[in-house]
């Protein structure tokens, strides 16, 4: 007698091992599925990029603001190069003495993926900057300082009106009365000469603020050595102070002169400040 094999057990044996496959096959794909990056994040396209940017504190000379440049980053180690570190996106760190200073950040994203860059930071003593000086700016110890003979007699003292203080100078209405002084300057350096002056109300005249190069001891010799002057006519009140300003170019010259004139009228002068720009 035949024997004759039952078809629908075989298919179906074969569909139950086929299903058996399928489902390992999916299980399989979920488990790992958590561990393959998002397609759609920009880690995977842009790995982090470390920058920044160091700048020395105004206030401070050795602290140092870190601006962080990094693109593409979620976490940040810096290394200061003098042992000490933060994880701080933005630090700023103070140290303890001047000098250069290799210092490193670390920048890295979601996926762990890092990027280091190094850098030199110099942290040094700022120059000290010159500040000319003006002496006796205020005619607050009378008018010596003031003095130049060959150009004419020093100016007078008021005590009234001043600007600050108790005392400013005075310049008679005969014009025989000048304030002249030589001060120390850099060279090619723009100052500001400030100082506040008032006028008579009459008659119409004028007071002359000019700034002359090195020193001069003629009359003759102003006109050719003069770098800046105003010539101020304000004569609105005898007793309020009116500021005035001469901004110059020191040029070649390691010092300047100030000389201070009037002509017709009776003229005040206070507190004299210059100003490198």
């Amino acid at each position: 007698m035949k024997k004759y094999k039952n078809k629908h057990t075989f298919s179906s044996v074969r569909l139950i091992i086929l299903t058996i496959i399928v489902a390992c096959s999916l299980q399989a794909c979920d488990s790992y599925g958590s561990e393959w990056p998002d397609e759609a994040s920009i880690a995977d396209v842009t790995p982090p990029k470390a920058d920044f940017i160091a700048k020395v504190n105004i206030a401070n000379n050795k602290t140092v603001d870190f601006t962080n440049a990094s693109t593409s980053a979620t976490t940040y180690a810096w290394d200061f190069g003098d042992g000490a570190a933060s994880i701080d996106a933005n630090p700023s760190h103070d140290y303890a003495d001047f000098g250069t200073y290799t210092v490193s950040l670390t920048a890295s994203d979601k996926l762990g993926v890092q990027n280091i860059v190094t850098k030199e930071v110099l942290v040094e003593k700022p120059l000290d900057i010159f500040k000319p000086t003006i002496l006796n700016a205020g005619f607050e110890s009378g008018t010596d300082s003031w003095l130049n003979s060959a150009l004419g007699g020093a100016p007078q003292i008021t005590g009234s009106p001043v600007f600050v203080g108790t005392q400013a100078g005075k310049f008679p209405s005969d014009g025989t009365r000048i304030a002249y002084q030589t001060i120390t300057v850099e060279k090619n350096k723009i100052y500001s000469l400030s100082f506040y002056y008032t006028l008579k109300t009459s008659p119409a005249g004028s007071l002359n603020v000019a700034v002359l190069a090195g020193e001069v001891n003629t009359l003759a010799a102003v006109a050719g050595a003069t770098l800046a002057s105003t010539n101020l006519t304000d004569q609105t009140d005898a007793n309020a102070y009116v500021q005035g300003v001469v901004n110059f170019n020191s040029g070649d010259n390691s010092s300047i002169s100030i000389l201070v004139t009037n002509e017709s009228v009776e003229a005040r002068i206070d507190d004299f400040v210059i100003t490198p720009q």
